[in-house]
Formats: structure tokens, sequence, C-alpha cells
């Protein structure tokens, strides 16, 4: 299926909670935590995030006229099926809420999204961003994505967390001798 990736719009916050909490519920299920931080948000929150990152959704593309459709696109929004947030600070993009609908996994769309809020920071040293150590399929989307694990951080004795990073345009820039990395 294609998607659309586009920027979230303050009005778009309940509808990405809604996914939030939906996708999340993988997590504490694997981590035995119902008070994940992204399963408690607040809308207040999350609404309060628009004025200080960069918010994306997925949603289905538009199908053709003569086209199956899911969604009556003249009366309704598309559903947002993914979404991510980032923000920048001293050069780093900090990457966080990689969301997918559960029936929406494995078919490309973490990686769009990935892609996307990464474009948006083209002037980022590094990209930032963790998960759970137990996560292993995030993991490897990461690694995928030329992320590195560059720390682990145990919360509790039940969770640990993965900090993963890559270099961004701007580092790859500055490599000497002027030569892209």
């Amino acid at each position: 299926m294609p998607y659309d990736i586009l920027p979230a719009a303050p009005a778009d916050a309940p509808a990405v909670l809604a996914l939030q909490r939906l996708a999340y519920q993988a997590e504490a299920l694997r981590y035995n935590d119902w008070n994940l931080p992204p399963l408690t948000q607040p809308l207040e929150a999350l609404e309060a995030e628009f004025k200080r990152l960069v918010i994306l959704k997925a949603v289905p593309a538009e199908e053709p006229a003569d086209g199956p459709t899911t969604w009556d696109a003249d009366s309704i929004a598309p559903p947002v099926v993914g979404s991510v947030r980032a923000g920048m600070s001293h050069g780093v993009c900090h990457i966080g809420r990689l969301i997918v609908h559960p029936d929406h996994q494995r078919q490309g769309l973490g990686s769009a999204l990935l892609a996307a809020i990464e474009a948006r920071f083209p002037k980022a040293e590094r990209y930032s961003l963790f998960t759970g150590a137990r996560s292993e399929d995030n993991v490897r989307l990461y690694e995928r994505r030329g992320y590195s694990v560059v720390r682990r951080q145990e919360l509790t004795p039940e969770l640990t967390l993965v900090f993963l990073e890559k270099p961004g345009p701007a580092a790859r820039q500055n490599v000497p001798g002027g030569q892209e990395a």
C-alpha cells in the first residue's frame, strides 16, 4: 500500500495519540509495563510538542479516481497509520516515537518515516534515538538504516534502553580531505 508522509498539524494530535497508544501496547506487553510514557502521555502534552518538534504523519495515499479506497476523501481525513517526531539541539537531531499501526507494519513504512524525519534536519551533525533492548525488531530497523548502538542504560531490572546514533549530513560534509563519507 502506498503512503503519503506529511507534516502533522495540531488538529492531528488526537489521532496521533490514539495510534501511539495502540502501537505501544506491544511494548507494554514485552516489558510488562503499562505505564510507559507513550501510553500515559496526555493529549495536552502532545499538543505542546507541536510547538517545539517536527511531527510527521503517514496516511494511506489517495487511490486513483477509479481505484478502491477505504475512506471517503471528500468527507473525512484519511486515517493516521504512522508517525514520528524529532527536534534539534546542539547539532543533534533527537528522533522519537516512531510508530506504525500494527496492520501496516513490515511494509517499509517505519523506514520511510525515519528517512522522512531525517530529511527534515539536513544540518544535523548526527541523528540520535533510543528503544528498549528487548525491542529487537526496532534495533534491527535502526541498524539497517545506518544507526549504531552507542550505549545501553538499565532503568530497571526489566528495562534497558539502547541508544543509537548515526552521522548526519553536516558531519559527512566535514570529513577530512573535503570528501563526503
